[in-house]
């Protein structure tokens, strides 16, 4: 039965008691018992960011050039940071958008039109990617009509860029490397990549939606962090996520072009219609002020000693979880990643009951399939809570030891 719009409209404190009450059964994530969807660097930061968005929740970025040119200069502000941050080069630019989907679907667009612009036939053209890429390439490839290659991985779990030099065709356009997937954490060989790319003369393209404002500071406070940005000479482009480990607001993503003329081929333009030329950078229409001013904020609020000194807390407890397994029987990390995501599997336990019963203590992280193993995209609060977490999983890890009939356990899912 559909809810219908009521006759009468209903007082705000009742309205805001009801919402309340539906988060009853949400997950807590203000406690840091979240382990995906949500980015917790403190309530400092989110509360900057809350009220920059209150600020200009009602103002449309789709007016940028016109009635708000405030957000026009705070979106350059986050675009000039975050190249300076993925060592952009001269003349490199970009743009904020809604997300990793759309960030990414406006990489491939822009390739796909550059490619059509040179003569190509981009009919049913093709991308060469990891078999650990997103699957936002295959979404962007089934609205654009391109073709997608997944290729298998190395035993280490990184693209393997002899297979994906096999796997390139006439049709390829593009060629993709992940820093960190988001499967496994881990940095494929950009540089690599970046050579193969140059040599066949094709748009190489790096999803850092998970890195690109985590990766540069994690280097600074001691991790190894192989070249993965504007540094490699072949990289084309890179996603990158604000709403991520940027800790502002979402919806809030970036995409960046090594050239202006590359992002020309994003660019929609349009004149043929009463109303006047419209012209938009990204996909979208009417664009949240609010995640622009957001953004603004909370990198200036945190500033690189502010996000070097979450990227520690990041490491830290990423160590920590590492270190406190060696304690309990039956579970060992997946792989050995100090990029912000971590995995712990099993040789003898059902992973999903593993799962299942940390999900029922208020615990709630992701899964990955192959091999299967529990996924956590570790943040600044998780030091706080990770002496608690690995209580609560050395006991669940002896709950399902014992019990013989857990294989129906329910599997956990991406979204």
């Amino acid at each position: 039965m559909r809810t219908a719009l009521p006759d009468k409209g209903r007082d705000w404190d009742t309205l805001k008691g009801e919402m309340e009450a539906f988060k009853a059964g949400d997950i807590d994530w203000k406690s840091g018992r979240l382990g995906v969807y949500v980015f917790h660097a403190g309530m400092d930061v989110m509360n900057v960011g809350k009220e920059a968005y209150q600020l200009y929740h009602t103002e449309n970025a789709l007016g940028s050039e016109t009635a708000f040119p405030s957000l026009k200069k705070m979106e350059a502000d986050v675009i000039d940071m975050g190249l300076s941050l993925l060592q952009g080069p001269e003349g490199a630019c970009g743009n904020m958008t809604s997300g990793g989907s759309e960030s990414i679907f406006m990489a491939v667009k822009a390739c796909r039109d550059q490619a059509r612009s040179k003569g190509k036939d981009v009919v049913a053209a093709g991308l060469v990617i990891p078999y650990s890429a997103h699957p936002a390439f295959d979404k962007a490839a089934g609205y654009l009509g391109l073709t997608v290659t997944r290729v298998p991985l190395q035993e280490n779990y990184l693209a393997d860029v002899q297979a994906m030099q096999t796997a390139i065709s006439d049709n390829t356009i593009m060629l993709v490397g992940s820093a960190p997937c988001y499967p496994y954490g881990l940095i494929d060989p950009i540089e690599e990549l970046g050579v193969l790319a140059q040599d066949e003369g094709l748009w190489l393209h790096v999803d850092s939606c998970v890195g690109g404002y985590f990766l540069p500071h994690a280097r600074s406070v001691g991790v190894d962090v192989p070249a993965f940005d504007f540094e490699v000479p072949g990289v084309c482009s890179i996603s990158a996520d604000l709403h991520k480990y940027g800790f502002t607001p979402k919806a809030a993503s970036t995409i960046f072009h090594r050239t202006e003329e590359q992002r020309s081929h994003q660019i929609f333009d349009f004149n043929g219609w009463p109303a006047g030329g419209m012209t938009t950078q990204t996909a979208a229409g009417s664009k949240a002020g609010g995640a622009v001013a957001g953004a603004w904020a909370v990198l200036n609020y945190l500033g690189v000693d502010g996000y070097e000194e979450k990227a520690r807390m990041i490491v830290n407890a990423q160590d920590k979880l590492a270190k406190g397994l060696e304690t309990i029987d039956g579970l060992y990390p997946l792989l050995e990643s100090r990029y912000a995501i971590s995995t712990i599997a099993s040789a003898e336990l059902n992973i999903f009951s593993v799962w299942k019963r940390m999900v029922d203590r208020g615990w709630f992280t992701s899964a990955i399939m192959e091999p299967v193993a529990l996924h956590l995209m570790v943040q600044p609060f998780h030091v706080e809570v990770m002496d608690e977490f690995l209580k609560d999983l050395s006991e669940v890890a002896e709950l399902v030891r014992q019990d013989a009939d857990n294989s129906e356990a329910e599997k956990p899912r991406y979204n």
